[in-house]
């Protein structure tokens, strides 16, 4: 799959904005790392709001939120932001969509009327291999509500062929770049799209942990200036393509991806005709 050969769509009088944030923002060991201290936990979105202009919401995966709770979120965000949904692991893990899917829609209206969805993230595991009934799966999914945008990010290497490229743009699925240990089969670095949003998920490099380590242990990394380097440059070819990048930090564990979120901006900032946010 190339994001090669797919149409421009951003013209030239127009710079890309790009939004970087992380993946989720309420966790206890952000405290004194990213939270000052003594904040309550109350405040912790507020002040994420302060910091970053869009989050990607995960818990979701865990859990359909109420449209209680989204509509929460909705009132405490401002306008000027954007929150991408994750899905729910009843889709992606055990693909039972049809039951997930009415429940999920609900739960994102409060966020639709209020202009801050930007999308739906499916992550699939390593195991959901690039099939024709996987394929067929996907189109299923995100035909249930395809009045929002779907990002689908693939850990299996087989995805990564042109048919796939071709299938995605036809059903206009947006396809998530990451960065992750590079073991067996994995995704390689590749920054690729295939509608005019780019997508990119940095998860950390902890290879030792990432098959052996449960949960946050998987994303225990801390990226250095120079690797996150690597990325301005296909950042860059990015944006003279597509009218807008997101860019999430995964690797949450002790605060990680709030630090590396805050340096990737101020780096991309050097980049001509973007708009970083």
């Amino acid at each position: 799959m190339s994001g090669e050969g797919v149409e421009k769509v951003r013209s030239a009088e127009t710079p890309t904005r790009i939004w970087v944030g992380t993946s989720g923002f309420h966790f206890d060991d952000w405290q004194e790392v990213f939270y000052p201290s003594g904040l309550p936990r109350s405040r912790w979105l507020d002040y994420y709001a302060k910091s970053f202009r869009v989050l990607e919401l995960n818990s979701s995966y865990y859990r359909i939120p109420s449209a209680a709770s989204m509509q929460r979120l909705a009132e405490k965000m401002p306008e000027t932001h954007g929150i991408v949904v994750k899905a729910n692991r009843l889709t992606t893990h055990e693909y039972k969509d049809e039951e997930a899917s009415g429940p999920f829609r609900s739960a994102l209206e409060p966020l639709r009327e209020k202009w801050l969805l930007r999308g739906v993230l499916a992550q699939f595991p390593w195991s959901f291999k690039n099939t024709p009934g996987n394929l067929q799966y996907l189109a299923e999914v995100t035909s249930r509500t395809n009045d929002v945008q779907w990002f689908v990010e693939f850990r299996h290497r087989s995805w990564l062929v042109p048919d796939v490229g071709a299938f995605l743009r036809e059903h206009a699925i947006g396809f998530v770049s990451v960065d992750e240990p590079q073991l067996r089969d994995m995704m390689p670095p590749v920054a690729k799209f295939t509608v005019p949003t780019a997508y990119i998920r940095f998860h950390g490099r902890n290879a030792a942990s990432w098959w052996a380590g449960g949960g946050a242990d998987r994303y225990d990394y801390r990226y250095n200036d120079e690797e996150l380097k690597e990325w301005v440059g296909k950042v860059a070819r990015l944006s003279g393509q597509v009218r807008e990048i997101l860019i999430f930090f995964n690797n949450c564990k002790g605060g990680s991806a709030a630090i590396n979120a805050k340096t990737m901006r101020e780096l991309l900032k050097a980049l001509p005709g973007v708009e970083v946010q």
